[in-house]
């Protein structure tokens, strides 16, 4: 049984950095093997696609309204993903959630392609 577990969000002043890391777990799931993403859901607002790391970690991508404040990465030997998020915005409350795909469909950047979610952190940036 796989699982995405997200840690590490919390409440944070505007300016501020918070890191949310996504620990992956499962008998033979390994995020080497998977595209990872992080989406997230304001309240009153759809889930949207936030940033996105292929599953060599060579590649990246990012939603225009988190690029240049906000850095994916992976840890293979420690199955999991982290999201650091930098020069953070009250319009970047949310809750964010861990997402993995079949790496064949290319970057996770459409919620359709996600097989996996994780329970969601709660972000919150406070003006």
């Amino acid at each position: 049984q796989v699982q995405l577990v997200e840690s590490g969000g919390g409440l944070v002043q505007a300016g501020g950095s918070l890191r949310v890391s996504c620990a992956a777990s499962g008998r033979t799931f390994s995020i080497s093997r998977y595209n990872m993403g992080w989406f997230r859901q304001a309240p009153g607002k759809e889930r949207e696609f936030v940033t996105a790391i292929s599953w060599s970690g060579g590649s990246t991508y990012y939603a225009d309204s988190v690029k240049g404040r906000f850095t994916i990465s992976s840890d293979n030997a420690k199955n999991t993903v982290y999201l650091q998020m930098n020069s953070l915005k009250p319009e970047d409350t949310a809750v964010y959630y861990c997402a993995a795909g079949d790496r064949t469909y290319g970057l996770l950047m459409n919620q359709r392609r996600v097989g996996y979610w994780g329970q969601g952190t709660q972000v919150t940036v406070s003006s």
